[in-house]
């Protein structure tokens, strides 16, 4: 476990899309200490209740401040939609970052008015896109479609499953043909299947991702910008933590691992 004598981001998701957002932070914040928890007993968070979510937010977030977290990151869109006001209403005196989908910066990089949003079911009904929406693009035409499985498939670390490629075909690529210019992924998994989705769409559309907007946000709310030396990163999850090495060299993100010293634990949220 990190030295508790300096400040320790945590970062957690329902599996490996948050990584996207703990890789960010290596490379922003190189000094920061780093705990990621992937909470894969309950993943995927995207075809929860709004009250499942709720419960395993809490839950992960009160088990990050035992192992000496001094900040959070809730590096999942759907969690964040779905229960980070409740998370920070426990830990009041906790900077918590959240993860949203970048609608402000696909508005003002437009130049059709027409942005695609891909998100996991939950995200897609959340009032909290609905109202990102309407505050960022209220002039713009945006289309939401929900991904159904996608970050399942991540999951399994099958970033060209044809599921996802019929959905793209199917669903997104007409809009593309219609002159969407913005494609918002909406939830932190999908960053991986950027290679898949760059390949069908051809360059007709800019992805818009966030997760370097999190982890500047989050390295500054912690007081880690100022840190020297090299942090340390701590890999954990609900079940299967010796998954994670793995998943980090299928997912491009080896580098991680010569930042950790020690095995993936398990980590207990209850």
């Amino acid at each position: 476990m990190p030295d508790t004598q300096r400040p320790v981001i945590g970062v957690f998701d329902s599996g490996l899309g948050g990584l996207s957002v703990l890789g960010a932070l290596a490379e922003i914040c190189p000094a920061a200490d780093l705990i990621y928890a992937a909470d894969t007993a309950y993943v995927p968070y995207g075809n929860k209740s709004s009250e499942q979510i709720r419960v395993r937010v809490l839950a992960m977030g009160q088990a990050l401040i035992k192992e000496g977290c001094t900040a959070l990151v809730v590096a999942c869109n759907t969690a964040t939609a779905e229960a980070i006001e409740a998370l920070r209403g426990e830990h009041p005196s906790i900077p918590i970052v959240g993860v949203e989908p970048g609608i402000k910066p696909a508005a003002l990089n437009t130049e059709t008015g027409k942005i695609a949003v891909l998100a996991t079911a939950a995200t897609a009904k959340s009032q909290r896109l609905a109202d990102l929406i309407g505050r960022h693009a209220p002039h713009k035409t945006v289309h939401v479609i929900p991904c159904h499985g996608w970050a399942t498939e991540v999951e399994a670390l099958n970033l060209d499953a044809p599921s996802i490629v019929q959905d793209i075909n199917s669903q997104l690529l007409p809009l593309i043909e219609q002159g969407v210019d913005q494609v918002v992924l909406g939830c932190t998994h999908y960053d991986f299947l950027a290679p898949t989705l760059n390949q069908i769409i051809g360059g007709r559309a800019q992805l818009v991702g966030v997760a370097d907007a999190v982890a500047r946000q989050a390295c500054k709310v912690a007081g880690t910008e100022n840190l020297t030396g090299t942090g340390h990163i701590s890999l954990m999850s609900t079940m299967n933590p010796v998954y994670l090495p793995h998943a980090l060299s299928a997912l491009g993100l080896a580098a991680l691992l010569r930042k950790t010293t020690a095995p993936p634990q398990t980590i207990s949220a209850n």
